[in-house]
């Protein structure tokens, strides 16, 4: 697609960058056949094709409006037009530059200003921890869009003392350890039961994603060299074998560290090697599964309930990432399930999307619990799995099955087999 950048973009960073992915589009519209947000609206503008023809007019002089905004706010950033795409277009980053730009040209009502501060500021927050408790407290009393993201607490376990030759990094996260805790914890006894260690740097936290998608991109890259610097004391000595992720989301972001900070002198090449070690948990499924086996030997033999699986977008999309976890889970005797149809599409959670659109996200995720119970009719799965917060979160609210993580189920089975 022939592009003529405003003379204002023609020598920054990012219009160059914009011109180069533009440049790939071909204006097929295969990418309009699988967007979430095009089948639920019907308007070209809420696709990628459309919202990528008024980032070109933005990037070549026209003046954006409150609709141009509202038309890239409505993008889930799933991806998913990413995997259609026959040319190769990086969507993702593209629509990133064209929030930033269109939100530096269009004043947002303050009702909107207020609640995207306070969900990168709260959320990313060492004070999230003690208001969600307020929150379960008050649950209530609060609107339904709120209440809804909170779940109830966990019981966690225990987090695992033995010392292993072999380590690896794993990303607490911001919201994660007060949300869902069980998450890291069943990921930490899992690695441990087939001799992997895991290590947490206290003083890694958000992964960037949160303030990035919400415009703040001068937060969201100060938090990616936070943990740049927390992480790199241990890369640099070579004391882990990589870094695990056991959210999708942030995996997805950190794995883009490299290209993020590409302009930032000072962490550019620490960040390209911080995203070349970064693994999304399943990725060490293969090599686990020997250990996995041989400790989970009396409990392959019993039939394992059918359960449901979810891929995010973030795994499936943004890593391209797919297949693995539903075949490894499947090779250590689980009744493994997808969607017939539609599994290639957003549940509707897509980060804080799920606050800010909620009558458009909870029609994807409506849309996506009915094509994920369609194979178990007339019963219902034992559990839907998934591996990403956000997705188990919204997930579990349109739902009465349960919905966890699939390390999580793996978990459960170590401890009945008294073997973790």
């Amino acid at each position: 697609m022939q592009t003529n950048l405003a003379p204002e973009f023609r020598a920054t960073p990012e219009g160059q960058d914009a011109e180069a992915i533009l440049r790939k589009c071909v204006h097929c519209g295969f990418c309009t056949a699988t967007c979430p947000t095009y089948q639920t609206l019907g308007d070209e503008l809420d696709g990628p094709r459309g919202r990528i023809y008024l980032i070109k007019q933005v990037l070549e002089g026209h003046k954006p409006t409150r609709a141009t905004q509202q038309h890239l706010d409505r993008c889930l950033t799933c991806r998913n037009c990413e995997s259609t795409c026959p040319s190769g277009v990086q969507y993702g980053h593209l629509v990133d530059i064209g929030r930033k730009i269109v939100d530096e040209q269009v004043e947002r009502p303050l009702g909107e200003k207020l609640q995207r501060w306070a969900l990168k500021e709260g959320m990313t927050s060492s004070l999230f921890a003690p208001a969600l408790s307020l929150g379960r407290a008050v649950r209530g009393l609060l609107p339904e869009t709120l209440a809804e993201k909170i779940p109830p607490a966990q019981q966690t376990g225990h987090w695992p003392t033995r010392e292993h030759r072999r380590k690896v990094l794993m990303l607490a996260g911001c919201v994660q350890p007060a949300m869902m805790p069980r998450i890291n914890y069943a990921t930490a006894r899992v690695l441990d039961a087939a001799g992997i260690q895991s290590v947490i740097a206290d003083k890694a936290g958000c992964c960037g994603a949160v303030k990035f998608h919400l415009n703040d991109q001068d937060g969201g890259k100060a938090q990616m060299r936070a943990n740049i610097d927390a992480w790199w004391p241990l890369v640099a000595r070579g004391e882990v074998e990589a870094i695990v992720m056991n959210a999708s989301g942030c995996g997805v972001t950190v794995k883009e560290y490299g290209h993020l900070l590409k302009h930032d002198v000072q962490y550019a090449e620490k960040a390209v090697r911080i995203s070349a070690l970064t693994r999304d948990l399943s990725e060490l499924l293969p090599d686990l599964l020997p250990e996995l086996a041989t400790r989970l030997k009396d409990q392959l033999a019993i039939p394992k309930a059918p359960v449901a699986y979810h891929p995010p977008c973030t795994l499936q999309h943004g890593q391209q990432l797919r297949g693995g976890v539903e075949k490894h889970l499947r090779e250590l005797g689980f009744d493994v399930r997808v969607a017939r149809t539609e599994s290639h599409l957003c549940c509707g959670s897509a980060g804080t999307y799920s606050v800010l659109q909620s009558e458009i996200s909870h029609q994807l995720r409506d849309r996506k619990i009915a094509a994920l119970d369609e194979p178990f009719a007339p019963e219902k799965p034992a559990a839907i799995l998934s591996a990403n917060m956000g997705c188990i979160v919204h997930l579990q609210n349109g739902t009465q099955v349960p919905v966890m993580h699939w390390i999580e189920l793996i978990d459960e089975t170590l401890s009945a087999a008294g073997t973790r």
